[in-house]
């Protein structure tokens, strides 16, 4: 049925030891919820994108403040995967445009920025997932 696992854990002191306790925890809790609902989204930016351009085609329904309030929301969501793009040493401004250009052309669960060839990809086998907590 199950099996167990001892993980020895050694550092140069205490302050490394309980980080290295709370990231395993972190790890555990994390397989913990993926074998308990299994909900997978595409990452590497492409949630944010998509729900950018979502809110950004509502805020052309809506009318007066909350249309701009919905408005700055969704630019606020696109700084997410610019600064994904920006902190990998990527050219942000074109492989954010790339992104929502392929969201834009119906790619909506695979197009995301892909780190190891440096642009956004079609292609969910390339990329990152991210789970639904």
């Amino acid at each position: 049925m199950g099996r167990t696992t001892s993980v020895l854990v050694r550092g140069s002191n205490q302050l490394v030891l309980d980080e290295a306790e709370r990231s395993l925890h972190d790890a555990l809790c994390l397989v913990r919820c993926l074998v308990s609902k299994r909900f997978l989204i595409a990452g590497g930016g492409a949630p944010e994108i998509e729900l950018s351009r979502q809110l950004g085609a509502w805020t052309k329904v809506l009318h007066g403040m909350e249309g701009y309030y919905v408005k700055s929301f969704a630019e606020a969501l696109e700084v997410i995967s610019y600064t994904l793009a920006e902190n990998a040493g990527l050219n942000p401004i074109a492989i954010v445009t790339e992104l929502r250009n392929k969201h834009a052309q119906g790619e909506i669960n695979a197009a995301q920025i892909n780190l190891s060839i440096s642009s956004a990809v079609g292609n969910l086998h390339f990329g990152s997932i991210q789970m639904i907590v």
